[in-house]
């Protein structure tokens, strides 16, 4: 997958395993109701299968919103243990990750974005 990003641009890992069945509607619903935030603002938001193989990503670029997928065929992608929220990742933490490598060695600075207090 490669998505060209400016450098300002947010993103999201959603942490919550996700129904990899859902299309823009679907995961658009999840980052309004579950995330609490915007899926029109232009922020990149990554989703993970609960088998932890698939990711996708919805991104808004402001004309339409564009989905993303991929399956790893071997391994799984690297995901934090929590259930809830959100963390913030760099562009070149994304990059590790779509690649499935383990982007939590790339860490400047995570965010933890609780649902409530965004």
């Amino acid at each position: 997958m490669s998505l060209t990003l400016p450098p300002s641009a947010k993103i999201y890992l959603s942490l919550a395993p996700c129904d990899m069945r859902k299309g823009f509607d679907g995961l658009s619903a999840q980052v309004r109701n579950i995330l609490r935030l915007d899926p029109f603002s232009g922020a990149v938001f990554l989703f993970r299968g609960k088998r932890g193989n698939r990711l996708k990503a919805l991104v808004w670029d402001g004309s339409g919103l564009c989905l993303y997928a991929k399956r790893l065929e071997r391994g799984k992608f690297v995901w934090p243990r929590a259930s809830e929220g959100a963390v913030r990742l760099s562009a070149a933490q994304m990059a590790m990750l779509i690649e499935g490598l383990n982007w939590k060695q790339a860490i400047v600075h995570d965010e933890v974005v609780a649902p409530s207090l965004v």
